[in-house]
Protein backbone atom coordinates (compact mmCIF):
# COMPACT_ATOMS: atom_id res chain seq x y z
CA UNK A 1 0.00 0.00 0.00
CA UNK A 2 1.13 3.23 -0.94
CA UNK A 3 2.60 5.89 1.55
CA UNK A 4 2.88 9.57 0.89
CA UNK A 5 5.95 11.65 2.25
CA UNK A 6 4.85 13.84 4.86
CA UNK A 7 7.97 16.14 4.66
CA UNK A 8 10.66 16.76 2.87
CA UNK A 9 13.04 15.17 5.06
CA UNK A 10 9.97 11.66 4.10
CA UNK A 11 11.68 11.71 0.44
CA UNK A 12 14.50 10.04 -0.61
CA UNK A 13 17.94 11.08 -0.49
CA UNK A 14 19.64 11.46 -4.22
CA UNK A 15 21.34 8.92 -3.27
CA UNK A 16 18.86 6.16 -2.23
CA UNK A 17 17.10 7.30 -5.30
CA UNK A 18 20.57 6.74 -7.57
CA UNK A 19 21.28 3.40 -5.77
CA UNK A 20 17.82 1.94 -7.44
CA UNK A 21 16.64 1.69 -10.99
CA UNK A 22 13.44 3.65 -11.70
CA UNK A 23 11.21 0.12 -12.05
CA UNK A 24 12.46 -0.79 -8.58
CA UNK A 25 11.54 2.90 -7.29
CA UNK A 26 8.44 2.85 -8.22
CA UNK A 27 7.82 -0.47 -7.50
CA UNK A 28 9.41 0.54 -4.33
CA UNK A 29 6.51 3.48 -3.74
CA UNK A 30 3.55 1.02 -5.17
CA UNK A 31 4.82 -1.55 -2.00
CA UNK A 32 5.17 1.61 0.50
CA UNK A 33 8.86 1.05 1.18
CA UNK A 34 9.76 4.50 -0.37
CA UNK A 35 7.51 6.88 0.30
CA UNK A 36 5.71 8.86 -2.37
CA UNK A 37 5.36 12.44 -3.37
CA UNK A 38 2.29 14.45 -1.65
CA UNK A 39 1.12 15.78 -4.72
CA UNK A 40 -1.22 12.00 -4.84
CA UNK A 41 -3.01 13.14 -2.05
CA UNK A 42 -3.63 17.03 -2.98
CA UNK A 43 -5.32 16.22 -6.13
CA UNK A 44 -7.03 12.63 -4.74
CA UNK A 45 -5.00 10.09 -7.02
CA UNK A 46 -3.00 7.46 -6.34
CA UNK A 47 -0.50 5.04 -7.76
CA UNK A 48 -2.22 1.81 -8.77
CA UNK A 49 -0.02 -0.28 -10.97
CA UNK A 50 3.31 -0.25 -11.94
CA UNK A 51 5.06 -2.69 -14.61
CA UNK A 52 7.56 -2.32 -16.97
CA UNK A 53 7.18 0.12 -19.31
CA UNK A 54 3.75 0.82 -17.69
CA UNK A 55 1.98 3.14 -14.67
CA UNK A 56 -1.68 3.05 -13.45
CA UNK A 57 -2.84 5.98 -11.02
CA UNK A 58 -6.76 5.91 -10.21
CA UNK A 59 -8.26 8.39 -8.37
CA UNK A 60 -12.03 10.77 -8.04
CA UNK A 61 -12.10 13.97 -8.73
CA UNK A 62 -13.85 15.90 -5.71
CA UNK A 63 -15.36 19.28 -5.44
CA UNK A 64 -11.83 20.41 -4.80
CA UNK A 65 -9.87 20.35 -7.79
CA UNK A 66 -13.22 22.05 -9.82
CA UNK A 67 -12.66 25.09 -12.21
CA UNK A 68 -15.34 27.97 -11.72
CA UNK A 69 -17.32 26.42 -14.00
CA UNK A 70 -17.54 23.71 -11.38
CA UNK A 71 -16.10 21.20 -13.06
CA UNK A 72 -13.08 19.48 -13.07
CA UNK A 73 -10.11 21.67 -13.76
CA UNK A 74 -8.16 21.02 -16.87
CA UNK A 75 -4.93 21.08 -14.89
CA UNK A 76 -6.19 18.05 -12.92
CA UNK A 77 -6.01 15.78 -16.37
CA UNK A 78 -2.91 17.31 -17.06
CA UNK A 79 -1.76 16.90 -13.57
CA UNK A 80 -2.95 12.98 -13.66
CA UNK A 81 -1.38 12.37 -16.95
CA UNK A 82 2.02 13.77 -16.26
CA UNK A 83 2.31 11.49 -13.61
CA UNK A 84 1.44 8.70 -15.00
CA UNK A 85 3.28 8.95 -18.77
CA UNK A 86 6.81 10.46 -16.61
CA UNK A 87 6.37 7.51 -14.17
CA UNK A 88 6.00 5.16 -17.06
CA UNK A 89 9.20 6.51 -18.48
CA UNK A 90 10.76 6.29 -15.19
CA UNK A 91 10.47 2.46 -15.24
CA UNK A 92 12.89 2.38 -18.16
CA UNK A 93 15.17 4.67 -16.71
CA UNK A 94 18.50 3.01 -14.99
CA UNK A 95 20.19 3.22 -11.53
CA UNK A 96 22.34 6.27 -11.41
CA UNK A 97 19.96 8.22 -13.34
CA UNK A 98 17.01 10.51 -13.05
CA UNK A 99 14.21 12.07 -15.67
CA UNK A 100 12.38 15.08 -15.91
CA UNK A 101 9.19 16.18 -18.34
CA UNK A 102 10.60 18.24 -21.27
CA UNK A 103 7.08 18.67 -22.39
CA UNK A 104 3.70 17.51 -22.43
CA UNK A 105 0.46 17.86 -24.34
CA UNK A 106 -3.18 16.48 -23.63
CA UNK A 107 -6.37 16.40 -25.19
CA UNK A 108 -9.42 16.06 -22.73
CA UNK A 109 -12.07 14.52 -24.79
CA UNK A 110 -15.17 14.48 -21.90
CA UNK A 111 -15.69 15.85 -18.74
CA UNK A 112 -15.19 13.55 -16.09
CA UNK A 113 -18.15 13.87 -13.13
CA UNK A 114 -17.14 14.96 -10.04
CA UNK A 115 -17.10 11.72 -7.94
CA UNK A 116 -16.30 9.24 -10.31
CA UNK A 117 -13.44 6.70 -9.90
CA UNK A 118 -11.01 7.18 -12.97
CA UNK A 119 -7.71 5.30 -14.45
CA UNK A 120 -4.93 6.67 -16.03
CA UNK A 121 -2.38 4.71 -17.70
CA UNK A 122 1.08 5.56 -18.84
CA UNK A 123 3.40 3.52 -21.01
CA UNK A 124 6.60 3.82 -22.44
CA UNK A 125 6.70 3.93 -26.47
CA UNK A 126 10.32 4.87 -26.49
CA UNK A 127 13.17 5.16 -23.68
CA UNK A 128 16.57 6.02 -24.88
CA UNK A 129 20.02 6.97 -23.33
CA UNK A 130 19.53 10.45 -22.85
CA UNK A 131 14.89 11.02 -24.20
CA UNK A 132 11.73 8.90 -22.74
CA UNK A 133 8.52 9.40 -25.21
CA UNK A 134 5.46 8.07 -22.75
CA UNK A 135 1.29 8.29 -24.15
CA UNK A 136 -1.32 7.96 -21.64
CA UNK A 137 -4.99 8.00 -21.01
CA UNK A 138 -7.56 8.10 -18.45
CA UNK A 139 -10.92 5.81 -18.22
CA UNK A 140 -13.61 5.81 -16.60
CA UNK A 141 -12.97 2.49 -14.12
CA UNK A 142 -16.83 1.55 -13.96
CA UNK A 143 -17.66 2.72 -17.36
CA UNK A 144 -14.54 2.13 -19.69
CA UNK A 145 -15.42 5.22 -21.26
CA UNK A 146 -12.29 7.43 -22.31
CA UNK A 147 -12.02 10.82 -21.24
CA UNK A 148 -8.41 12.02 -21.90
CA UNK A 149 -5.49 11.17 -23.75
CA UNK A 150 -1.82 12.69 -23.71
CA UNK A 151 2.00 12.40 -24.63
CA UNK A 152 5.32 13.22 -23.21
CA UNK A 153 8.97 13.86 -24.00
CA UNK A 154 10.90 13.21 -21.14
CA UNK A 155 14.91 14.12 -20.35
CA UNK A 156 17.21 10.99 -18.67
CA UNK A 157 19.95 12.50 -17.10
CA UNK A 158 22.60 10.35 -16.14
CA UNK A 159 24.29 11.81 -12.79
CA UNK A 160 27.00 9.04 -12.04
Amino acid sequence: MPRLAQTMADLPSQDELLSMSGLAFMQGILAGTVPGPPIGHTLGYALHAVKDGEVTFRGTPEFDVTNPMGTVHGGWYGTLLDSAMACAVMTKVPAGSVYTTLEYKINITRGIPLGMEIQCTGRIDHAGRSTGVATGEIRGVDDGKLYATGSTTCIIMNLR
